[in-house]
């Protein structure tokens, strides 16, 4: 089997380096080219020692020069929109792990790569345990009259709530078939009572020296259930990220998520 091969859009970057990792050490990827902001060389090191890539502040330049299958982009909202726009247009396939792009912007992505007959994967989170963590919450809320989500996250990242706490409040919402979960109502209106999504209270922490955590509390009448996963390295991304770029050659479209490529 060819390899697939892979360009990284934000390589300097802490998720960026991990992807680069990854890609060198996984049999069935190739890194062909890195993008960052602001470049000192016009080659990348790999980390296997294997050799260099061509590394470039001009994504368009390692599109046409490096043809990519898969371009992979943890950068922010304001980069990876038009870095996708840009990538569909030379028909190469995404995946993004950028949070925080408009709804508006996500459309638009989908019917481009449909028009282009490209992939898309778009996932808020890569860590296979959070994914489960979503599903867990989304059988779980039927069972239940309330539930809240706490997410902590370390001090740079961009927005809150977070990617993952959103589309947990939206799988409990599912889960009860549309039908809202409680809110305690002599708090209802409090602004300490966190940011409402789809009727679920979310309370977001920024502090250093905190990675990635996130509980999902669920409370009825005499009991209470948690469910937690805590990150401890960006290392436990890596499988999800390698996942969704040997899957991504075979979609057509926005896939929003890892769930669907797991089958939950």
């Amino acid at each position: 089997m060819t390899p697939i091969r892979v360009a990284v859009n934000g390589a300097s970057g802490r998720m960026g380096q991990e992807v680069v990792k990854a890609v060198c050490l996984d049999h069935d990827t190739q890194l062909v080219g890195a993008v960052e902001s602001k470049v000192s060389d016009d080659y990348l090191t790999l980390p296997d020692s294997s050799g260099r890539v061509p590394f470039s502040s001009n994504l368009e330049q390692i599109l046409t020069d490096c043809r990519p299958d898969v371009l992979v982009d943890f950068t922010i909202a304001s980069v990876s929109f038009p870095a996708a726009i840009l990538s569909l247009k030379n028909k190469v396939n995404l995946v993004i792990g950028t949070t925080g792009l408009k709804q508006d912007e996500m459309n638009r992505i989908d019917n481009l790569a449909k028009e282009q007959g490209a992939g898309v994967v778009l996932a808020p989170n890569f860590a296979l345990g959070a994914v489960i963590m979503t599903y867990l919450s989304k059988i779980s809320s039927g069972y239940f009259d309330y539930a809240e989500i706490i997410e902590l996250h370390h001090h740079l990242k961009a927005d809150a709530p977070s990617g993952t706490s959103i589309k947990t409040a939206m799988a409990i919402a599912e889960g009860r078939n549309g039908k809202l979960p409680g809110v305690m109502p002599q708090q209802k209106d409090t602004e300490s009572r966190g940011k409402m999504v789809s009727g679920v209270p979310i309370h977001s922490v920024r502090l250093p020296g905190i990675l990635a955590r996130q509980e999902v509390r669920f409370g009825t009448a005499g009991q209470t259930l948690s469910i937690i996963h805590d990150t401890t390295s960006r290392e436990c991304y890596m499988p999800g990220v390698l996942l969704a770029i040997k899957e991504v050659i075979n979609r057509k479209g926005l896939v929003y998520g890892l769930d669907t490529l797991l089958g939950l």
